[in-house]
């Protein structure tokens, strides 16, 4: 569902440029809005969430996707937790939808999807692990890397139930934006990955901004 948001860039608290192979790693507080922008179009961004008072508990693609209803993300889906909590709520979307299926790009996963020369790519996995490894204060390590949302990118579903990676649907300066329902850790890998179509094999920068309740 495409829903435009009456906030304005120009007065947000913080915009950082997320370049393709990087992360982004801080910390939303209950209310804010994080906003992710699509800079140049087509481009994935491999997201984490994290209750910041207790990383153990994370997104759950399972129970988001079974109190909403629906296999795609967009304006109005609640992200739920593991234990069943609302996390974020997106509220709003020019962007559309958003798989929170597909998973993220690791070595082994381009090893399968395209080839084995292909193993000792950079991938999404592998800028979460400098991130967690470079930010110790968070507490997380490589075994709460675990569901995450591909913001912007187009993996639908087969009518057999199966999962295809098409031309992405975003453009350049699409966004979409979250509420923040608890104080969470984001974690954001700009995906690098070269072999994938939604991206146009071009991976570009991504922004994110945050508006503080405060």
């Amino acid at each position: 569902m495409i829903k435009e948001s009456t906030l304005q860039t120009s007065q947000a608290q913080i915009r950082d440029v997320v370049d393709a192979g990087d992360y982004y790693f801080k910390v939303v507080k209950a209310g804010d809005r994080l906003r992710i922008t699509d800079l140049e179009g087509n481009q994935a961004a491999d997201t984490l969430f994290f209750n910041a008072n207790n990383t153990a508990e994370r997104y759950s693609a399972m129970d988001t996707l079974r109190e909403q209803g629906n296999a795609y993300l967009t304006a109005g889906s609640v992200l739920q937790s593991n234990l069943n909590n609302p996390l974020l709520e997106v509220v709003a979307d020019t962007c559309g939808r958003h798989d929170t299926l597909g998973g993220a790009c690791s070595t082994e996963s381009n090893t399968v999807r395209y080839a084995l020369e292909k193993r000792c790519m950079h991938a999404c996995r592998d800028s979460w692990l400098l991130a967690v490894s470079e930010h110790p204060e968070y507490g997380l390590s490589k075994r709460d890397l675990s569901h995450n949302i591909n913001f912007f990118m187009n993996v639908p579903v087969t009518e057999a139930g199966g999962l295809t990676f098409a031309d992405g649907i975003s453009a350049p300066g699409k966004y979409v934006e979250l509420e923040a329902k608890m104080d969470v850790i984001v974690l954001v890998s700009n995906c690098p990955q070269l072999n994938n179509p939604c991206n146009a094999y071009n991976p570009t920068p991504i922004e994110i901004a945050v508006w503080s309740a405060a």
